[in-house]
């Protein structure tokens, strides 16, 4: 037997992109072909797209972890790497999308809608990218980036017209069994519902659904029984129907007691969609009271005495009988006009689609500031600096020398100056920390020697940063000799 499940927490991984090729063109007769070192493709995205055909987040429960493919290595002969696949998520319309934090991200509802939960990486640029007329023949390429990681959670909210809203065991499975053609679970024990049921219901022209919310109790709203795990599945329906069992035995209980318990709660409940979903809080929502089990005569009798007092609400009030189908007909076509008023006076929208719009934002833009854990130290913090870090082959001295380049033409080592860097004070980009030189004429040409060198990154005779500090531990007893130094 299927399970329904509601809500799951997905972790997302989009793919790396791929890194560039460092290459250079070989043929008989021309020693000096020119680099043709091809760039990295992208990584794949992740995506989530709303499938008619799916109703439930099931399969996250079981699988969730969710990755798409790697962008493809650059080849020689100018050949790029091929793009990763996107890998496309299928989801029930209703989904709602949130962060770590419980932040709204997206909420796809319409079957088409898709939203990107994880951008890819963006492939590495080759040698052939890189040449200029001061780097003719780059003798490096550049890495790929990661593809975005993050955990999500997905909350599946009920798409339905009508709610029926009631304590346990009030019968609001029996009238969906009823009303439509669903098989929920009826038995005579409290929680027998514990998944939402759906029902298809037609009345004329008119046909609607109709969701069996498991029982609520008084403290649902704050969590106490079921309460928070399907009060959310409300917040979609126009309706709200008060299903009441009006022959329980208990004797702390009648209808207008039941109903305020519930009004209570529902009023107390506040739906994370209720703005975007455009229905308003669900103590604003068209009520209609549903008196239930009248082939008891006791409960006929209490039904027909409460119905004065609940009419004075302003609530349209039907006795019924689920087992005997008492009163069926005239309720399903007061649901019908209800749910006919709220299409008319709400139009039903398009699906949704995925709009890109441009993001302002300045990628020149860092900030240089004072590493708090090493005195006289920098971090520097910006996109473009971080990025160029990360794409960046440490183990490639021409590599490096680029990555200065770059730095300085975008105005970082003019403002470690101003900061008041000392020579070989140790500055951090993001997961790298070097030591700062600024005698390296970063930015100008110069005559370049062997592929993959840089002759400004000879090693100076200064003590760098990562050794005064080994040397400071040293002294202060935290740390013992090299053996090497021994």
């Amino acid at each position: 037997m299927s399970r329904f499940i509601d809500r799951v927490v997905l972790h997302v991984s989009a793919g790396k992109g791929g890194n560039g090729c460092a290459s250079v063109h070989r043929e008989k007769f021309k020693p000096l072909g020119g680099p043709d070192g091809g760039s990295g493709g992208r990584g794949g995205d992740v995506v989530l797209e709303v499938d008619g055909n799916v109703h439930t987040l099931l399969d996250f429960h079981f699988h969730p972890h969710a990755k798409a493919t790697n962008g493809k290595q650059g080849m020689g002969s100018n050949r790029d790497g091929a793009q990763g696949d996107d890998l496309i998520l299928r989801v029930p319309d209703g989904t709602v999308v949130l962060d770590e934090d419980g932040h709204i991200l997206a909420d796809l509802i319409g079957v088409g809608t898709r939203f990107e939960a994880a951008q890819g990486g963006r492939g590495g640029l080759g040698n052939a990218a890189l040449s200029s007329k001061a780097r003719k023949a780059p003798g490096f390429a550049l890495l790929g980036e990661d593809g975005v990681e993050r955990e999500l959670v997905l909350e599946l909210k009920s798409v339905a017209d009508v709610g029926l809203v009631g304590f346990p065991s009030a019968g609001k499975s029996s009238l969906v069994s009823v009303l439509s053609a669903a098989k929920p679970k009826i038995a005579d024990y409290p929680f027998t519902t514990l998944v939402p049921n759906l029902g298809v219901v037609s009345s004329g022209d008119t046909t609607f659904t109709v969701a069996d919310v498991p029982g609520l109790i008084p403290g649902a709203s704050d969590g106490r029984g079921l309460g928070l795990d399907f009060l959310r599945h409300l917040e979609r329906c126009a309706v709200l129907a008060h299903v009441v069992d009006c022959a329980t035995l208990d004797p702390g209980r009648d209808p207008i007691s039941d109903i305020d318990a519930l009004e209570a709660e529902l009023a107390a409940y506040k739906g994370a969609l209720s703005g975007d979903a455009g229905l308003g809080d669900l103590a604003d929502r068209p009520r209609i009271v549903i008196l239930n089990k009248a082939d008891v005569p006791e409960a006929a009798e209490l039904a027909e005495m409460v119905t004065p007092d609940l009419e004075a609400r302003g609530w349209p009030v039907f006795t019924i009988s689920a087992v005997s189908r008492e009163g069926l007909r005239p309720l399903t076509f007061a649901l019908a006009k209800l749910v006919a008023d709220y299409r008319e006076a709400h139009p039903k929208a398009e699906p949704k689609r995925q709009v890109i719009r441009p993001v302002i934002s300045n990628e020149n833009s860092f900030s240089v500031v004072a590493d708090p854990e090493i005195p006289g130290g920098f971090i520097v913090r910006g996109t473009r600096p971080e990025r160029w870090v990360r794409q960046t082959q440490f183990d490639n001295d021409e590599a490096v020398g680029y990555l200065a380049d770059r730095l300085a033409r975008l105005g970082v080592e003019t403002e470690l100056v101003k900061q008041g860097a000392e020579p070989g004070a140790s500055v951090t980009i993001g997961n790298v920390s070097f030591d700062w030189e600024p005698q390296t004429p970063a930015g100008v040409d110069l005559t370049r020697t062997g592929r993959g060198t840089d002759p400004r990154l000879d090693q100076v005779e200064r003590i760098g940063a990562t050794e005064r500090k080994h040397a400071s531990r040293i002294r202060r007893g935290l740390e013992g000799l090299d053996p090497e130094d021994q």
